[in-house]
């Protein structure tokens, strides 16, 4: 588990207006189950179904991650799509779109994924609570991928 200033994992959390239901579920799953685990979370938004623009909230929780104010991201859109290509334009970030455990584990493992995007139209809130507890409690492998993450940070790909 990566480690914040406070000795507990960092995560920051934000969706747009087709993400608030789910992320209002992972909120709940986050506050039943962060304490033991370790984790603290602050909420970038939004709060309500008004219409935002996603770029907006994706960008935002991308660059408290790269800055390492905060250890993991957690985004949420309709599809998880919109959130993952905004997050990535922030340089430090890997985002993941994870509809499932494998994938969850995967981008972990392999790829030192720091945001999880997910789509709260294409999965449902049992999965996703899955999904995330897989993403925030996977470490990442290291060995031959630590040389591939390498080549994405240096941006030789």
């Amino acid at each position: 588990m990566t480690e914040g200033k406070t000795g507990k994992m960092r995560v920051a959390i934000g969706c747009d207006h087709a993400g608030l239901p789910l992320k209002e579920e992972i909120l709940r799953f986050l506050a039943d189950e962060g304490p033991q685990a370790g984790w603290e979370w602050e909420d970038f938004g939004v709060q309500t179904t008004e219409p935002v623009d996603y770029p907006d909230i994706g960008q935002a929780v991308a660059k408290a991650v790269a800055s390492g104010e905060f250890d993991r991201g957690i985004l949420i859109c309709g599809t998880g799509i919109g959130m993952s290509i905004a997050a990535n334009k922030v340089r430090g970030v890997r985002a993941a779109l994870c509809h499932d455990t494998y994938s969850a584990r995967m981008s972990r493992e392999h790829n030192d994924a720091n945001v999880l995007t997910m789509g709260s139209r294409v999965i449902g809130p049992g999965p996703a609570r899955d999904i995330v507890r897989i993403f925030l409690t996977t470490a990442f492998a290291g060995g031959r991928h630590a040389r591939r993450v390498g080549k994405l940070e240096q941006g030789g790909c």
